[in-house]
């Protein structure tokens, strides 16, 4: 195959704005079995009608049925048909994991409106550029949210220049089964959704400022599901753990999809607990677990403390970082479940993946089998030019979102001139298709499974008037993998510390992932041959310092 290079001054792919799928193409993916014409509205009116009163999500404090969630979710549609906004407009939805926030994702679906979903844990400059960049104009969330009202929230991003002009009140986890038995507003008709099309924009770190907005059908994670059930090899008698909050891509899948596909319950935590997981683990028989590698480590170091019966596992989903080896087969043997990955992300969904067939080298130590139908090809990221073996990976495949909303800059990195989606990692792939990642080409920290940006933090970090050059870097850590250490050199005659600094982010509404964990003060930072501050020996010397014993 010849050699073909990705420079070009071609625009990025249309359909990267669009607000659908190519025709064509999803025809082809529906074609393969790949995509479905029916929605997850459709699903859950089914399991309404089929299973009104068995368990669709369970919580601490209780069971929330198939026929709660569907009427739950046509309330919500309901109030916000009532609002007068125009079919595809942006509703967001800020509420922490639990069945209220898929109730809310649902309602919207089912007003033909599209969501925004926005972590529960984002801070106000976040939530605010994520509506400015969306046009939301209506916000559905707790009457009080972290720290403030939600009337005083919604004033704060107003003060920031979001559209923001009306909120709907959902009530939290212990009044939401009463509300959704309320009364319904008369409303027309809902219209028949299509799950090619546009119906949720969630975020994703971006290298250099605040986060991008990532268009999603339903179609890509009906897909995603597939894989997912073929390679945890799942039956109709599952009972799902989804640890991830349900805005983000591994939750979608793992709590908003693949249970309402098969029509299992889920159990959920508003606020992720050690304890409460695997007690919520033994007395519901959790089958399926889905988490990032720093909860699944912090659930063995509790059980070494208090041993729960975790028998009913049978696989465990994890990613968004490399799994560590030697924990992840102490859960294995702890548990006799099989540890799993998919490689990919919240743009790609899924280039690779490992199976419960694979041995526990395979599982642990790769990132598995490259998936034929995602098309995937490397590049060389100096030049553009396809390569084999080693390179930047890109994809095109029905696991793929629709490109960035409203961003073409964005779009123009993300996507090849003709059409390949890339990932921001060096991947070497072996003569059985095996793909393991070997680096990154993009500044970001990994923590607890979840990419920051070390451009955006150091940004941030140098507002504070007594910074005077900063610079951010990966410190390891055994449980979350990578905690955020800021190198800072002081102004003359200032003095910076660690809590000063967080407490000038929190002033600024910068989200708290943001936040650095570890300081190190130094008269001037090291510099390379060219100026530029010399991050190679900053990340040395961090890796140094925090050594994660072997």
């Amino acid at each position: 195959m010849p050699a073909r290079s990705r420079r070009s001054t071609v625009k990025p792919l249309e359909v990267a704005r669009s607000l659908g799928a190519d025709p064509d193409v999803a025809a082809r993916y529906r074609a393969s079995g790949w995509w479905s014409e029916r929605t997850l509205s459709d699903r859950v009116a089914d399991l309404a009608a089929t299973r009104a009163e068995q368990a669709a999500w369970i919580t601490p404090q209780g069971r929330f049925t198939w026929g709660a969630y569907d009427r739950a979710a046509t309330r919500i549609a309901a109030l916000i048909s009532a609002r007068g906004l125009l079919p595809g407009a942006r509703v967001a939805v800020l509420l922490p994991d639990g069945p209220a926030v898929h109730a809310a994702l649902l309602g919207v679906e089912r007003a033909g409106m599209v969501a925004v979903g926005i972590g529960a844990r984002a801070g106000i400059a976040e939530i605010a550029h994520l509506l400015k960049r969306t046009g939301a104009t209506l916000i559905l969330a707790h009457e009080a949210m972290r720290d403030c009202t939600l009337p005083e929230l919604v004033a704060a991003v107003r003060a920031q220049g979001a559209p923001l002009a009306d909120w709907l009140v959902v009530p939290d986890l212990i009044a939401f089964r009463n509300w959704s038995a309320g009364e319904t507003p008369d409303h027309p008709p809902f219209a028949p959704g299509d799950p090619d099309t546009l119906f949720l924009i969630n975020s994703t770190s971006g290298t250099t400022g605040m986060p991008k907005c990532v268009m999603h059908t339903q179609n890509r994670w009906f897909y995603f599901h597939q894989l997912a059930a073929q390679a945890g090899r799942f039956g109709e008698d599952e009972i799902f753990m989804g640890a991830v909050p349900a805005p983000f891509g591994f939750g979608l899948w793992t709590s908003h999809f693949s249970p309402t596909i098969l029509g299992c319950p889920t159990v959920l935590l508003p606020k992720f607990d050690a304890g409460t997981a695997l007690d919520m683990i033994e007395r519901e028989r959790v089958t399926v677990l889905c988490c990032v590698s720093t909860q699944f480590i912090m659930l063995l170091n509790e059980q070494a403390e208090r041993p729960r019966d975790l028998s009913s596992l049978r696989s465990m989903f994890t990613g968004g970082e490399a799994v560590p080896y030697r924990r992840a087969a102490e859960f294995e043997d702890v548990t006799g479940a099989a540890v799993l990955q998919f490689y990919g992300s919240n743009e790609t969904g899924a280039l690779s993946r490992t199976t419960a067939s694979d041995t526990r080298d395979r599982r642990l130590n790769t990132a598995g089998r490259v998936i034929p139908e995602m098309e995937v090809r490397l590049f060389d990221p100096a030049t553009g030019v396809e390569v084999e073996g080693r390179g930047q990976p890109g994809c095109r495949g029905p696991a793929t979102c629709l490109g960035y909303w409203d961003d073409d800059e964005a779009n123009a990195k993300l996507f090849t001139s003709d059409g390949w989606m890339l990932m921001g990692d060096i991947v070497e792939v072996d003569d059985e298709a095996y793909l393991r990642v070997v680096g990154r080409t993009s500044e970001f920290i990994i923590r607890g499974g979840k990419n920051l940006s070390a451009p955006a933090i150091e940004a941030e970090v140098a507002t504070h008037p007594a910074v005077a050059l900063v610079a951010a870097v990966a410190a390891p850590d055994a449980v979350f993998g990578e905690r955020v250490c800021v190198y800072v050199s002081p102004r003359p005659n200032q003095q910076v510390t660690l809590e000063g600094i967080t407490a000038h982010l929190h002033a600024r509404g910068v989200s708290r992932e943001w936040f650095p964990e570890y300081l190190v003060l130094m008269d001037d930072l090291p510099r390379s041959s060219g100026g530029k501050v010399a991050k190679g020996e900053l990340t040395a010397d961090a890796k140094k310092r925090w050594a994660v014993p072997a």
